[in-house]
């Protein structure tokens, strides 16, 4: 069974930092588009940031740009989101994501992990 297993959650106060990670198990996804998505309590699984298989090209958010950078492993098969100068907007549960093709910044990816919290205080 392929799953995808969200790491590096949990609190941290504004203007702190946090590195999560992404390791598949079941399978290799090294040549999959991978993405970042979160959701906040009421409201829609919204795009964080994704990065391509072949050339690493990265995509963000407007509101994280910046802010965040997503990166990759392929021989760790792990995937990365930094964020720093978190805010309490940034609180919700995060998503890892893995997808062959199409596009990037819509949650309709073939693959998911089970989500992780990430809590800001003011």
């Amino acid at each position: 069974q392929v799953q995808l297993v969200e790491s590096g959650g949990g609190l941290v106060q504004a203007g702190g930092s946090l590195r999560l990670s992404c390791a598949p198990s079941g399978r290799t996804f090294s040549t999959y588009n991978m993405g970042w998505f979160r959701q906040a309590p009421g409201k829609e699984r919204e795009f964080v940031a994704a990065i391509t298989w072949n050339t690493h090209s990265t995509y963000y958010a407007d509101s994280v740009k910046g802010l965040f950078t997503i990166s990759r492993d392929n021989a760790k098969n792990t995937v990365y989101l930094q964020m720093n100068s978190l805010k309490p907007e940034d609180t919700a549960v995060y998503y890892c994501a893995a997808r062959p093709r199409g596009l990037l910044n819509v949650p309709e990816y073939n693959y998911w992990g089970q989500g992780i919290q990430v809590t800001v205080s003011s």
